[in-house]
């Protein structure tokens, strides 16, 4: 038998050994393991077997880590590798007596070996069940002997308690059943020689360090008996300073390898340079997160101090009459702001519940941010600041027909407005009309909206609403979120900084549909009504605002896509499609003299011609805008200024004169378009076609303008079906099935037949397509259109290719009126055709809309029945057999 460092603890040669996971027990150490695995229950269990409780701690066990073998290449495994890198945290102890050690409210539970303080260990024990079981060539050879202070029972083992006593050296293992045995032998520490000048200056710098380290402890503010106990301890460190290391290295955050370090040092000399290594680690720790725990700390203090300073200084100020205009505080400066805003009523109101909720708060707040956010709003937007408006009509009729050609129908709306609101001036409950300016792209409806401000001597405020998806965007966002603000309506008021400015709503009809986010189209609804929007409420502000005196003026290509209350909120303009005569006085006016001066050259510089004009709009164009025709007028420009440049550099390069060489030349007529532009794009598609069987011209409208489209059928052997191409719709398919059962029906009638009772269709198929198949064609308009392709096929006679037609018809052959007759008729005009038949009850459409040239230009044929159409469309050559009801004149009966 051998005694350790406590001479009332003997250890024994051979003691039962207890592999330990993920741990490391050092002497003077206090651990609480729980005991799971099934080569260590049966140590503990011969133990609560043959000693009394109040001898167990008589009872001494070896604690051995063990390593973890790692993988090697190969299948192989390192058998000298720590279990882990770190060590787990302590699990948690309820506060009550272990084996007489009382614990703390930090965990700490005071050991008996000379009075030290150590942290209580607690862990997961030694693993569960299902763990291979240990090979004695893992076990390390450096352990610990530990005395039992606590036994007891638990679910699946026990939980013991052990206090580490001395470091032991494995000499081989005895047994391996029922659990291990182990000869070892007791590493005691040599007694201090007081000649041994290097362990002297160890200890000196041990106990300078392990000072400072309880020091920063006390900075701390770790409980007031730890640190006693931990200063009692540490004055021995010159007695026991091999205990005093282990203590510290059990304080102190490191990881398994280090503590397995401190573990296989048995000398002090070894032993107490790698502790004071890892202590002044953990110092340098402590020193860093006291810095950073300071600097916060300061900070807040800082800020706290400086709020109550000015409010002393404040008070003080105020007190003795001192207070200086010149040095006006933060609050001073947002009161005199919305007291110059001139707040409404509840408006005023807000705001002052909202300064006095900002002057009870501190400057670093996150509230103080958005309450003084919320309130430079306030005294920022314009509540009763407006701008004098041009009442001038004459003026405003100028400048419009300046900046536009044609547009009639918007330009009176415009000049009506003004004279409205100059003879209801005095009144002052003038409300702006919500204009909608309809049409198709490149017309003007933006830069209109632009001129429409000028004219009224207003501030222009443009808000582009493709791809608008969610309603926050027009309403804003409430102030509960993070980074809230108000929506694009209360944005541009502030950007006018008027509250009567023009707000261009461009390309309304693309706002995004209902969706999670809300429906961006409905918050529409109460800012384009006239009777809700002088309370209009966005949810940042949460206070209304009067947007009653807004001119808002809308765009759209197509009013498909908006929903039918916002569509009756609004006062539709339509803009059709300029005729060739339109698109050469705008193309004369304004865009030929706008890409002349964007080019760097003067006006005299470049001429061009009218033909040559008209050459690049018809033969390089093919639009009902005007944008593409500004490209190509800008090539031409741009081919001008080469030549110009290019003169300019001969002229330098020659004699410096002022003047040009001869050989440039301003001007551009019709043969040099094709020189610069190429050949030309666009034919006339129905000049160029030769009258066929079965083709006739159609007529179209869709959302960008009108068009022309072609009908063609063919027939073909079969059992009398009918087939439909061309990326047809529904109702265009219905159109061409009653064309063709209205043509079966009167076989006969027209010729087709030789009997009542013969089908036309009797052996054979019928083909109808519309060429074009990439783009969807539908609509009820080309009905009589198809009857006229399917009698040409059948009679084998031609209808002119310079003749169009539109119109809806009947099963009875009533012609119905349809619907864009000005942008078909300017289609069919640029396209080269030359007689429309169209139904008589679009006739006033006609002599409404369509502009005279076109009119002089086009013969118009108007028919209520499809007989006329018939007549017309074959000039005479396909009439109704003579005693038939189409030829009597009666085509319906009424009871």
């Amino acid at each position: 038998m051998m005694r350790s460092n406590n001479p009332s603890i003997p250890i024994p040669r051979t003691v039962p050994l207890l592999p330990l996971h993920d741990k490391v027990l050092l002497p003077g150490v206090v651990t609480r393991l729980q005991i799971s695995r099934r080569d260590s229950i049966p140590l503990f269990e011969k133990i609560l077997r043959s000693y009394d409780s109040k001898d167990l701690n008589k009872c001494i066990i070896g604690v051995f880590p063990v390593h973890t073998p790692v993988s090697l290449p190969g299948g192989k495994t390192n058998k000298h590798t720590s279990s882990s890198a770190a060590d787990k945290k302590s699990s948690s102890i309820s506060r009550s007596d272990y084996g007489g050690y009382p614990l703390t409210d930090d965990g700490v539970v005071v050991g008996s070996n000379a009075g030290q303080v150590v942290p209580l260990i607690g862990g997961p024990g030694n693993g569960g069940g299902q763990v291979p079981p240990v090979d004695p060539a893992h076990i390390h050879t450096t352990g610990c002997a530990a005395r039992l202070v606590r036994l007891e029972r638990a679910v699946g083992g026990f939980t013991v308690m052990l206090e580490g006593v001395v470091r032991l050296r494995l000499n081989k293992i005895i047994s391996q059943t029922p659990f291990f045995e182990a000869d070892v032998t007791p590493l005691l520490d040599r007694p201090i020689d007081k000649n041994d000048q290097d362990l002297q200056d160890q200890i000196v710098t041990l106990k300078s360090t392990s000072k400072e380290f309880v020091s920063l402890l006390q900075i701390l503010k770790l409980p007031a008996p730890i640190l006693v106990q931990l200063q009692k301890f540490l004055e021995n460190v010159g007695v026991i300073p091999g205990q005093v290391v282990d203590l510290l290295m059990s304080t102190i955050e490191s990881t398994n390898e280090e503590k397995l370090m401190i573990l296989d040092a048995a000398d002090l000399k070894e032993r107490i340079p790698k502790a004071i290594e890892l202590l002044t680690r953990q110092i340098h720790v402590l020193k860093i997160s006291q810095k950073v725990h300071d600097n916060v700390e300061g900070k807040l203090n800082k800020k706290q101090r400086e709020f109550y300073l000015r409010q002393q200084i404040a008070a003080i100020k105020e007190e003795l009459g001192e207070k200086d205009a010149g040095e006006e505080d933060e609050m001073t400066t947002i009161e005199n702001r919305l007291t110059a805003a001139n707040l409404p009523a509840e408006v005023q109101k807000a705001a002052d519940r909202e300064m006095k909720r900002l002057r009870k708060m501190q400057p670093a707040s996150s509230e103080y941010s958005v309450i003084r956010n919320y309130l430079d709003w306030l005294g920022d937007l314009p509540w009763n600041k407006s701008s004098e408006d041009n009442l001038d009509v004459e003026r405003a009729r100028k400048q419009l027909n300046d900046d536009h050609h044609g547009l009639e129908k918007v330009k009176r709306r415009i000049l009506e407005y003004l004279a409205v609101t100059k003879l209801q001036l005095l009144k002052g409950d003038v409300k702006g009309p919500i204009l909608c300016l309809v049409g198709p792209p490149g017309v003007g409806k933006t830069s209109l909206g632009r001129s429409i401000a000028t004219a009224m001597g207003r501030k222009f405020h443009r808000i582009s609403l493709g791809g608008v998806w969610d309603e926050s965007e027009i309403r804003g966002h409430r102030r509960t979120y993070v980074g809230a603000l108000p929506g694009l309506i209360i944005h541009g008021l502030k950007k006018c900084e008027v509250n009567n400015p023009v707000f261009l709503l461009d390309e309304i009809d693309k706002v995004g549909s209902r969706g999670h986010h809300g429906d961006p189209s409905a918050a529409f609804l109460e800012v384009l009504d006239p009777e809700q929007n002088n309370t209009f409420t966005d949810h940042y502000l949460n206070v209304p605002f009067d947007l009653s005196k807004v001119l808002f003026i809308a765009t759209a290509n197509s009013l498909d896509t908006i929903s039918g209350p916002l569509l009756d909120r609004m006062e539709l303009i339509t803009i059709p499609g300029y005729t060739y005569a339109e698109k050469l006085a705008i193309a004369t006016n304004h865009l030929l003299p706008k890409q002349i001066r964007q080019h760097g050259l003067n006006d005299d510089d470049v001429e061009v011609t009218q033909e040559a004009l008209l050459k690049v709009a018809t033969g390089y164009t093919r639009e009902s805008g005007v944008r593409h025709l500004e490209r190509e007028i800008g090539s031409l420009v741009r081919a001008k200024a080469v030549e110009y440049a290019e003169a300019q550099e001969r002229r330098l390069a020659n004699d410096g004169g002022a003047l040009l060489q001869p050989d440039y030349h301003p001007l551009v007529s019709a043969t040099d378009v094709e020189d610069i532009l190429g050949q030309e794009k666009y034919v006339n598609e129905v000049t160029e076609r030769t009258p066929t069987p079965g083709v006739v011209t159609g007529m179209a409208y869709n959302g960008i303008g009108g068009g022309i489209l072609f009908i063609e059928a063919s027939q073909m052997p079969g059992k009398g079906n009918l087939q439909l191409t061309g990326s047809l719709g529904d109702v265009i398919k219905e159109s061409a099935q009653i064309a063709l059962s209205w043509v079966k029906g009167h076989g006969y009638d027209l010729g087709l037949t030789t009997d009542h009772g013969q089908n036309v269709m009797e052996k054979s198929d019928v083909h109808i397509h519309m060429p074009g198949g990439g783009t969807p064609k539908d609509g009820p308009s080309a009905g009589i259109a198809m009857v006229c392709a399917l009698v040409s096929m059948f009679a084998h006679q031609t209808v002119p290719a310079t003749t169009a037609m539109t119109g809806e018809f009947t099963l009875r052959g009533l012609v119905m009126p349809v619907g864009g007759i000005k942008e078909k008729v300017i289609a069919a005009h640029r396209a080269g055709v030359r007689k429309i038949i169209m139904p008589l009850r679009n006739r006033k459409d006609v002599v409404a809309d369509v502009p005279p040239n076109v009119r002089e230009e086009i013969e118009f044929f108007y028919a209520s029945t499809v007989w006329e159409v018939l007549r017309e469309a074959f000039e005479g050559r396909v009439a109704a057999r003579a005693g038939s009801v189409a030829a009597s004149g009666v085509l319906d009966s009424r009871i």
